[in-house]
């Protein structure tokens, strides 16, 4: 439930949520859209929570709460920093299935949310609970952007989202950073 919760919070804004919103404005064909959206995810989850069990076969208890914690440090590092344009992929000369498919699986790969799960995989070694959690994450935050595209701006508070989120990501990873260090 917290990778679910996570990653949700992490898309909001985000990259992904970007592209998706601006590839379902090009393509009307929202049922490729989502099944572009859905694999590239569930595959880049799968990278991500397998990555973290391996990881978790070869750190300790406490290297594998300071890697949690540095996902989330980074995380919110990355909600409060700026963002840099998104390539459209307008040049793109492939249909709305294809299109959606590589272009998210690509910006995904270490994308935030792929941190999170592989470091939540790490931290309590059920690669299976985070990487469905985290494609569930994923998905409430795209689906979203495919169905409301530019209105999904107006209808929420993105920046005060990403603000507080962001804080909040830093807040937790340095509780579980201290925690790791047992300094709490």
């Amino acid at each position: 439930m917290s990778t679910l919760l996570l990653t949700a919070l992490t898309q909001i804004g985000d990259r992904t949520q970007i592209l998706v919103a601006a590839l379902s404005i090009r393509f009307p064909n929202r049922a490729a859209l989502i099944a572009g959206c859905a694999i590239a995810t569930a595959i880049n989850c799968v990278l991500a929570a397998y990555a973290g069990r391996l990881v978790s076969e070869w750190i300790n208890d406490d290297a594998r709460i300071l890697f949690y914690a540095l996902a989330l440090i980074f995380a919110g590092i990355g909600m409060l920093a700026w963002r840099r344009p998104i390539d459209l992929l307008e040049n793109w000369p492939s249909g709305a299935f294809l299109t959606i498919f590589a272009g998210l699986f690509i910006v995904q790969l270490g994308d935030k949310g792929q941190f999170i799960i592989g470091a939540t995989a790490a931290r309590d070694g059920t690669a299976e609970f985070a990487m469905v959690g985290g494609w569930c994450g994923v998905m409430m935050a795209l689906l979203p952007a495919i169905m409301w595209q530019e209105e999904l701006a107006r209808m929420l508070p993105i920046k005060t989202i990403r603000k507080i989120g962001g804080y909040g990501f830093l807040i937790g990873g340095i509780f579980f950073a201290l925690k790791a260090w047992r300094i709490i």
